[in-house]
């Protein structure tokens, strides 16, 4: 955005926008009180219409800050900062980082505090390697044309890769396009059938890392999910025989307590499909483990990897001992699992 030419309006301008794109992303911090406070608070304020201008007002001191450390020395002294103007700026910065947040599939919640709804376009994959690269080749590009004018001595005044920001900038919403349509392509084929008989109460199709095409669909019935490929192109249901059935597990006192946690309460506010799994511990002191899972992140074989291999993304656990109470949060696989005590 400074290089399609923001960077032309006010001194500044692109390192503004650089930090207050970044800004969101400070609610990592939270994870220093634990994972689970960490994931409850991800994407929380800091990503909500409200807490843009106060991202872009922390980002604008700082640099205000920065420069007059510098000694308020500046490239073009006839491009002075304009503060109103780079506050404005990092809000734009700011807005872009939810909107990136909101075209793919873990979602963001852009009106916290006074609303916690997930929202999620689900159109490109957390990390879309198209758009990375368009906007990778948007900033390189013309530093490669500027090797070259030092080669042949060129002479060039003023900021310059503005046609290429562009151009990258409009190849992101050129993909958008495209993507929502073979979005709801692929919703469409979900819904035009039935599963074992039953009709979906809901569907949703998330997006394959590595074909534009390709969808991992996930749909529930009154009594199972069934996890399925779909092909948008055709649009086709499962153009592979590639298509599971899980069904609904029973609520019990265990998964009860464990959903009434501290984690249990947070991952079922994000988590759009979830589904547990609980597992009887052998040790007297230890009870239980309650594992959740989010089923737009259970990825079938040969979609995302081997063609063997079913792949489990954030998930977590919740153990507890005999008598229901909450002794933990689990995290990883198999004998990598950390217990970690639940927040206060």
């Amino acid at each position: 955005m400074g290089r399609a030419g923001l960077n032309r309006k006010t001194a500044l301008a692109t390192a503004t926008l650089t930090l207050a794109a970044e800004a969101p992303d400070l609610d990592v911090l939270g994870r220093l009180k634990g994972p689970a406070f960490g994931f409850a608070h991800h994407r929380g304020f800091t990503h909500s219409f409200l807490g843009v201008p106060i991202d872009a007002i922390a980002v604008v001191g700082f640099i205000y800050l920065i420069w007059l450390v510098r000694g308020r020395k500046i490239k073009d002294p006839n491009l002075p900062p304009r503060w109103g103007l780079l506050f404005l700026f990092a809000c734009l910065a700011g807005l872009s980082h939810i909107l990136l947040d909101y075209t793919n599939n873990y979602g963001v919640r852009p009106f916290w505090p006074f609303s916690e709804k997930w929202y999620s376009w689900d159109i490109v994959f957390i990390f879309e390697p198209i758009m990375f690269t368009m906007l990778l080749l948007g900033l390189i590009v013309p530093w490669l044309f500027s090797l070259i004018d030092r080669e042949i001595g060129a002479r060039v005044s003023g900021p310059r890769g503005r046609v290429a920001a562009l151009l990258a900038l409009l190849g992101v919403v050129l993909m958008w396009g495209i993507r929502g349509v073979e979005h709801r392509r692929a919703l469409a084929a979900l819904a035009a059938r039935t599963y074992e008989g039953a009709e979906p109460l809901r569907l949703s199709a998330y997006p394959a890392l590595s074909d534009p095409f390709r969808w991992y669909g996930v749909v529930e019935t009154q009594n199972f999910f069934v996890l399925t490929v779909v092909n948008s192109e055709a649009p086709e249901v499962d153009p592979e025989g590639n298509l599971r059935v899980l069904y609904k597990p029973e609520e019990t006192p265990i998964t009860e307590a464990a959903k009434k946690s501290y984690l249990g309460r947070a991952y079922l506010d994000w988590a759009q499909y979830p589904i547990t799994e609980t597992e009887i511990l052998s040790s007297p002191e230890r009870g239980y483990i309650v594992d959740f899972q989010d089923l737009r992140f259970v990825q079938l074989p040969g979609l995302f990897g081997p063609r063997n291999e079913t792949r489990h993304a954030l998930g977590a656990g919740v153990e507890l001992d005999q008598t229901l109470q909450v002794l933990g949060d689990l995290y990883g696989t198999g004998e990598d699992r950390k217990l970690y005590p639940e927040p206060k």
